[in-house]
């Protein structure tokens, strides 16, 4: 069996098979032109699945950028290793304002407002909350199409012009740290506590299909999750198991979590 196919084998199970054939494709196209190739917008899950297959090379070496130090999505770069020419990566900023004394908008609308207009996922890095609006960091064939279209953010009025990277502000994000214990290391017990919701609502919701564990779907409540790992929950942000700090003399499991507001 050859590489690429145990590759494909590994990701089908998990339904990322097309992802991987992807990232292969343009693997090998790198080492057949002896330059790089770049990916489009990946999150954390999909970076990971980049570094498996450039691992698969010996000619190869992965880069990555997602438009600033610190992106969580980023365009990942496929480079032979006789390559020392500069990588390009294509990468755009747009700010877009509205008028804050009269709408609320979330990164939740933002993001909906853009797919709106034909947009893929995959053509679009981070979007950045700014004190007037916010940063939108997109593919370069983007940026004139969505200057042009982008006209209304839900009910909003939006302008977007244009910007250099180098405008970009660094997100800040606020966190919280909470220690507990809890029963089981089940998904739906530590998103629970994580969230601050109860046990019967957080099963709804996963069955809902509103969290992922480290970028992937949730599997279903009964999920065992561990220490490094991320739950997303739409709507709702981030939640990563910093340590399980052991069992208390009920059973109990003592946990370190980190909440993403």
């Amino acid at each position: 069996m050859s590489e690429r196919e145990k590759i494909l084998r590994f990701y089908r199970a998990s339904g990322d098979d097309d992802l991987a054939a992807r990232l292969l494709d343009l693997a090998e196209g790198a080492l057949k032109g002896r330059k790089y190739r770049v990916t489009e917008f990946l999150d954390p899950y999909g970076y990971t699945i980049a570094e498996t297959v450039a691992a698969h090379f010996d000619r190869l070496r992965l880069e990555a950028n997602g438009g600033y130090q610190g992106a969580e999505r980023v365009k990942a770069a496929f480079v032979d290793e006789d390559f020392d020419g500069k990588v390009i990566y294509n990468i755009s900023l747009l700010a877009v304002k509205w008028d804050k004394r009269y709408y609320h908008i979330s990164h939740r609308d933002i993001l909906g407002s853009l797919m709106a207009l034909g947009i893929k996922r995959e053509m679009l890095g981070d979007i950045i909350m700014t004190g007037e609006g916010c940063q939108v960091i997109v593919d370069a064939a983007m940026r004139d199409f969505l200057s042009s279209n982008l006209l209304k953010i839900g009910a909003a009025p939006v302008s977007v012009v244009a910007a250099e990277l180098t405008e970009i502000v660094p997100r800040e994000e606020k966190t919280k740290e909470i220690r507990t214990t809890v029963a089981s290391l089940r998904l739906d017990v530590i998103a629970a506590a994580g969230f601050g919701t109860s046990r019967t609502k957080m099963a709804a919701e996963i069955a809902a299909d509103k969290l992922k564990v480290n970028w992937q779907d949730a599997k279903n409540s009964a999920q065992a999750v561990k220490a490094g790992d991320v739950i997303s929950m739409r709507g709702r942000g981030r939640l990563e198991i910093c340590e399980i700090l052991g069992q208390t003399k009920k059973g109990r499991f003592s946990v370190l979590l980190k909440r993403y507001i």
